[in-house]
């Protein structure tokens, strides 16, 4: 209530600034043709052009870059990971060291998980009760756990602009009547992590999870967005389906979510994925693949996927893509960035990660662009189409 009367005080003074540790979404535009939106979210550390792509930075650091690259690539915002920043250096020393903006040297807005997806991937190394998860560490077997509570603590601790409601994670192939009871234990999760949310540093987001099935969905996103939140997100999907399965569940769960609050679609994905869920109503998505790939030689480029490893390019003087501005491109060619990833060479993997950040970004600042231009439905279509040709003779060429 009280944040409320503060909130109508600013607004009768005319004043528009994000009250601190809030967010809030301005929908600019929906697509004519599509579900797709064009939004802005406005955050305590500036403003995030929606639909985004955040790099994942599981440490407090994404892999193979710097801050001062992330931010010559224009990434708005990036995420850190609760399980793994708690466990080392410890949200302790963080704090100390000014929260995780100050220490990670990045003052553009953040992200975290939960760390609900972590513990519950450990499968054999976690037990989980009403209280929360108990674990053991992968770094050293030390025992640990994890509460809607203490994930709120520590969330708040490091400083994120938005932090994640705990919630349990199961694969969407997991058979319905384990769906059915982690449903209810993560609308319980949730209530608890309203209770332990200060609203004063960080906006909570809950999120809806239920598998492949329709009617779970339906009724988990009634039971978490009728707690109001600052933003809502769509979990448990990229996590063993196959992408014609995500894809059709997306265009289901998404509109479930209200419109007046950013979608979230957590863990995916690959080009194709970020284009046909835009067209659903997704704002925010994030995940490793863009990183991972390029430290094991796969490139994303406008001809296709490259695999940078293959002997065909070891004489090829021609950038990795011709369309493509980036540092990479513009300065090295093909045969370097083989010559680099044989040699097990650093710089491959801090090239081939610009590079792929860059398509990601780039990628995403077109939809947005189509969106406000109302050509979204042409653009999805042509690149679906071109993705698909590009995969099925790239798998001939094998």
């Amino acid at each position: 209530m009280v944040d409320e009367q503060r909130d109508e005080q600013r607004k009768e003074k005319g004043d528009t600034r994000v009250p601190p540790g809030l967010v809030r979404f301005e929908l600019l535009h929906e697509d004519t043709g599509t579900k797709a939106r064009r939004g802005r979210l406005h955050t305590p550390h500036g403003p995030i052009e929606t639909p985004i792509f955040m790099p994942v930075g599981t440490v407090g650091s994404v892999k193979g870059v710097g801050p001062d690259d992330l931010f010559n690539l224009d990434a708005q915002i990036i995420l850190g990971n609760t399980y793994h920043l708690m466990l080392r250096p410890g949200e302790p020393l963080i704090s100390e060291m000014g929260g995780l903006h100050r220490f990670i040297s990045w003052d553009r807005p953040m992200l975290t998980d939960s760390g609900g997806f972590q513990v519950f991937s450990l499968s054999e190394k976690r037990k989980i009760t009403e209280e929360g998860a108990a674990f053991q560490s992968h770094l050293d077997g030390s025992r640990h756990s994890l509460s809607p509570e203490r994930s709120i603590a520590i969330q708040e601790t490091l400083g994120a602009d938005v932090i994640m409601a705990f919630d349990e994670c199961p694969p969407s192939t997991e058979d319905r009547p384990y769906l059915e009871k982690s449903l209810a234990r993560t609308t319980r999760w949730l209530h608890r992590c309203v209770k332990a949310w200060s609203r004063e540093r960080s906006s909570l987001f809950g999120i809806v999870q239920g598998g492949l099935h329709e009617d779970l969905r339906k009724r988990h996103a009634e039971e978490i967005c009728a707690v109001d939140l600052p933003g809502y997100a769509l979990g448990g999907y990229s996590v063993g389906e196959a992408p014609e399965a995500m894809h059709a569940g997306v265009a289901y769960s998404a509109p479930l979510l209200p419109r007046d609050r950013p979608r979230y679609l957590m863990g995916v994905g690959t080009p194709l994925d970020l284009v046909t869920c835009v067209e659903q109503g997704v704002d925010m998505f994030d995940c490793v693949l863009p990183t991972r790939c390029a430290r094991n030689g796969l490139l994303f480029t406008s001809e296709g996927k490259l695999v940078i490893r293959n002997a065909a390019y070891a004489k090829d003087p021609r950038p990795v893509d011709p369309a493509c501005s980036c540092y990479t491109c513009r300065t090295f060619s093909r045969a370097y960035l083989r010559h680099l990833f044989a040699a097990g060479e650093i710089l491959a993997m801090r090239l081939n990660t610009l590079h792929n950040l860059h398509y990601f970004l780039t990628l995403m600042a077109e939809v947005r662009r189509a969106i406000a231009e109302d050509r979204f439905a042409a653009f999805a279509r042509d690149f679906r189409a071109r993705s698909l040709a590009q995969e099925a003779e790239r798998t001939r060429g094998r």
